[in-house]
């Protein structure tokens, strides 16, 4: 296994993976970003070349999404418009778990919401790319809910 980690979006800090794995990494991590990015959020095929056909995602709400719910969704979700908040994510670290699978890990802010995201990227026959496997969201508690 191994891992990449750093404070910026790209994750280009701190590499400890071998070329390979940080390019499996690389890749899992543009992933990530560009369904973060509006126009991405707003193409119904855009968004589906990323997401793995058995997509599933639990959000920091607490639903579970489904490929077909998500693809529906995601244009009117938080971050999908072009001159809305957006988010903005920070310590993103992956790690290759076995090959053509990638972990990543980072924190998001969006309009003073913070998450822990955790994803998993996977490569199946007969796809060139990673896509967006499974994806969950927790919410970070408020300073006013910390002990």
């Amino acid at each position: 296994m191994s891992a990449l980690s750093g404070g910026e979006p790209d994750g280009a800090a701190g590499t400890a993976a071998a070329g390979g794995d940080a390019a499996e990494i690389a890749a899992a991590v543009e992933g990530e970003l560009r369904l973060m990015d509006p126009a991405v959020r707003g193409s119904r095929a855009l968004a589906g070349a990323l997401l793995d056909p058995e997509f599933v995602e639990v959000s920091a709400s607490g639903r579970r999404w489904t490929y077909e719910e998500m693809l529906a969704a995601l244009p009117g979700m938080a971050g999908g418009a072009e001159h809305g908040p957006r988010y903005e994510p920070s310590d993103v670290t992956g790690a290759v778990l076995a090959p053509g699978l990638v972990h990543l890990t980072y924190e998001t802010v969006i309009e003073g919401l913070r998450a822990h995201r955790s994803s998993l990227w996977r490569r199946r026959p007969g796809y060139s790319a990673l896509r967006l496997y499974y994806h969950q969201a927790t919410p970070v508690p408020g300073e006013r809910d910390q002990p």
